[in-house]
C-alpha cells in the first residue's frame, strides 16, 4: 500500500488516496499530470502519511474520482 498525494506548492496540507504501486498507479498518474499541466501542484507517492510531516495536514479522499476531480479543481 501507498498514497499518493497532491500538495498546491503555496497551500499548507495535501489530499491523498490510498492506493496500491503498480501500473495502474503510474498510469493514472501520468493521466492526471497530463491534465493538470503545470499549475503548482506536486503529484507524490509515500508510503505512509506519518512519515512525511512537511505534507501534513493530510485530507484522505475515499476513492481515486473523488481525488482526481479535487486535483482537477485545485
Amino acid at each position: 500500500m501507498c498514497y499518493l498525494i497532491a500538495k498546491e506548492f503555496d497551500k499548507r496540507g495535501c489530499i491523498a488516496v490510498k492506493t496500491r504501486h503498480g501500473k495502474a498507479l503510474a498510469d493514472f498518474t501520468e493521466k492526471l499530470q497530463k491534465q493538470i499541466g503545470e499549475n503548482g501542484v506536486l503529484l507524490v507517492t509515500i508510503s505512509r502519511p506519518s512519515a512525511y510531516g512537511e505534507y501534513e495536514p493530510y485530507e484522505i479522499l475515499e476513492s481515486k474520482e473523488e481525488f482526481q476531480a479535487r486535483v482537477l479543481s485545485l
